[in-house]
């Protein structure tokens, strides 16, 4: 019987590590191969090489098989024929499989034996290791295709202007607060010409000095960061500003200027809406430009946007489009994602990125949502067999009253839940893990579906698919727009497809525009596509989805 202190001092020998190999001499490295018995055999310098010797009997397609790596065994072969039928000496460079499940880079040169009558009898082969070489090589091609596959910028410029988009010119509006005081300069640029936006930007450009720097805030809105100035300096600059473009033919601009310090307790964000409502301002008042020497009191903020979000949902300033999703298996539009799109009095509907940015941060969101939500119910009343996709934010999802009003509106308007797919972002699950884990489990029991929008494009995306019951993910469509002619992406696509599949989760691709780039997403398995091949986003006309 084996005592317990016996068992404790017990060990399992240690794992023997691979052998170094030694250096051979090149000229020593060879084999033969012969057709009369099927029969090969190497130098010593080659078994060494290679770990051991060629078993007795061991036929030479299972030693292909074993000591050629199993990615170049179709390039060993090929060699290996071209030499037999071509007569002539043949070189590839392969890699060799070690016995202990290492391997390196061989160049080898293939020379065929021949018979008295003139027949192929067989092969030799010399070898010369060059792993530093090849393993040289692969470097430069790895470091190679990294710099072509790793975009240059965290933030694209916008492609309309080649400015700063909003996200990047706040990062440089919180680095100029750190550091100095300084002014904020948003104008609205409003005209006829199709072309005036970026029109007015290479104006500016030719305006402003080297050390300032320009952005594009909004739909029509430009922005002008006029750092480590001091205010009376940012009065006169920004007055001479919309003096001259208010002189261009068909400009009609507006100003706004917030001045700013370092000790201040407004954020870049709050500064952009301050600007924005200067402007506004101005544009109510028929003046050129408002001058705020003071940004505006927290509460006072919130509560102004507040009141414009509601005077925007009581005038019917927002509204709501479709985009159609086909189905691959049907070769059905089967559902339909609605896209909220706010009306400008000037320039139509305009994407609300920036209102609902601004809405969230300012806690204003959740009255927005909760208008998409309801109109969402009258449409899958009025269509009971289309599927309808809603888009929440952040905040909204981790708001206990929102579950409750998606039960309430429900029953009002006898909808079938299974009608319904909220996505949801990544961004949302971040910030509002557990509310969002509430809300997720809720609105399943209630017969509803959840997705994960623009699915890739977070740091912790595939942790998700565990931690929430997702029934679909979108796949981000930055990877599908060159799918075709991209690698990469097609190598990344397809793997999240594959790990949807095996979580049991539907895929949708987004941005699918032509033949070739649908073609390639049904072989690799998606379930959904959706973009300009299938449908662009059209206003939504009651009774009109199907």
């Amino acid at each position: 019987m084996t005592v317990p202190e016996e068992r404790e001092r017990w060990a399992p020998p240690a794992a023997s590590l691979p052998e170094p190999r030694p250096p051979v001499e090149d000229r020593a490295a060879w084999f033969s191969y012969t057709t009369a018995n099927d029969q090969i055999v190497w130098s010593a310098a080659l078994s060494a090489m290679l770990g051991r010797a060629p078993a007795a009997g061991e036929m030479t397609r299972q030693i292909l098989a074993r000591y050629v790596h199993r990615d170049d065994l179709a390039a060993a072969l090929g060699a290996i024929t071209e030499a037999w039928t071509s007569r002539a000496t043949v070189r590839a460079t392969v890699r060799l499989m070690r016995h202990d499940g290492g391997w390196f880079d061989v160049d080898c040169r293939l020379e065929p034996m021949m018979s008295p009558d003139g027949t192929v009898r067989g092969l030799r082969g010399t070898v010369r290791d060059v792993t530093d070489r090849e393993r040289a090589r692969r470097e430069d091609v790895r470091l190679t295709r990294r710099g072509e596959t790793v975009q240059t910028s965290l933030v694209d410029p916008d492609p309309a202007t080649g400015l700063l988009t909003r996200a990047r010119f706040a990062d440089e509006i919180d680095r100029a607060l750190r550091n100095a005081s300084g002014a904020l300069l948003v104008l609205r640029v409003q005209g006829e010409e199709p072309d005036l936006l970026n029109r007015t930007a290479r104006r500016l450009e030719d305006l402003i000095g080297p050390d300032q720097l320009l952005g594009r805030v909004g739909t029509n809105e430009l922005a002008v960061l006029l750092a480590a100035c001091n205010w009376a300096s940012a009065r006169k600059q920004a007055g001479a500003l919309v003096e001259a473009l208010r002189g261009d033919s068909g400009a009609r601009v507006w100003g706004g200027l917030v001045r700013f310090r370092p000790d201040g307790e407004a954020g870049s964000h709050d500064l952009l809406i301050d600007a924005e409502q200067a402007w506004r301002q101005s544009r109510e008042a028929d003046c050129p430009i408002t001058l705020v020497a003071h940004p505006v009191p927290a509460r006072d903020r919130q509560g102004s946007y507040r009141n414009r979000v509601a005077d925007a949902l009581g005038t019917d300033r927002f509204t709501l489009y479709s985009q159609p999703i086909l189905e691959l298996q049907t070769n059905r539009v089967t559902r339909h994602e609605l896209l909220l799109r706010v009306l400008d009095e000037a320039d139509g509907p305009q994407s609300p990125t920036q209102v609902l940015d601004t809405a969230e941060r300012l806690d204003a969101v959740f009255d927005i949502d909760l208008w998409v939500v309801e109109r969402a119910m009258k449409l899958a009343a009025e269509q009971p067999g289309m599927g309808l996709q809603i888009n929440l934010s952040g905040r909204s999802v981790g708001d206990p009253r929102l579950t409750a009003e998606v039960e309430r509106l429900l029953t009002q308007y006898g909808v079938n839940p299974e009608q319904l797919t909220f996505e949801i972002t990544e961004t949302a699950l971040i910030g509002n893990l557990s509310e969002a884990r509430r809300f997720a489990d809720r609105i399943r029991d209630l017969g509803c579906s959840l997705a994960l929008d623009d699915f890739g494009s977070g740091y912790a995306s595939f942790r998700y698919l565990r931690l929430f019951p997702i029934d679909l993910v979108k796949i981000d469509g930055e990877y599908v727009v060159d799918l075709v002619d991209n690698p990469q992406d097609q190598v990344l696509v397809r793997a999240l497809v594959q790990v949807c599949q095996a979580y049991g989760i539907h895929t949708v691709a987004e941005f699918v525009q032509d033949e070739a780039t649908l073609r390639m997403l049904r072989e690799f398995g998606v379930d959904y596509v959706q973009g300009y091949l299938i449908g662009r986003p059209s206003p939504v006309v009651p009774g009109g989805l199907l």
